[in-house]
């Protein structure tokens, strides 16, 4: 079951299709400030973000898993990933402020 509603589609931008899709999921990522290949995502579907809200989802066609080796961790991505998430300014930097720039809850991601 989808957590997205038609209503918050009809209030957010919402692409479709992998390649927008791509380059819109990376967009959102250097405009709240976090590392390009945090969401390794494969054939999504769509993306889309309320800006007044600070509400993000992408949907892809089926769940993957992906091995961050910098770190050592494999971490696991349904087919639907939801997260709140607020801009910073650009002045931030270091993981303090990375943990304070997506509030509450990521959706569909999880440590394997």
């Amino acid at each position: 079951m989808s957590l997205v509603t038609e209503e918050m589609k009809s209030k957010s931008e919402v692409y479709h299709g992998d390649e927008m899709c791509q380059l819109k999921s990376k967009e959102l990522l250097r405009e709240i400030a976090l590392p390009n290949g945090l969401l390794p995502l494969k054939d999504i579907i769509e993306v889309g973000y309320n800006e007044e809200t600070g509400f993000v989802w992408l949907k892809q066609k089926k769940s993957i898993t992906h091995k961050f080796e910098k770190i050592g961790k494999l971490v696991s991505y349904a087919t639907e990933v939801t997260a709140q998430v607020e801009k910073v300014d650009e002045k931030s930097s270091g993981v303090k402020e990375i943990n304070n720039k997506v509030n509450g809850t990521v959706a569909g991601v999880k440590e394997v």
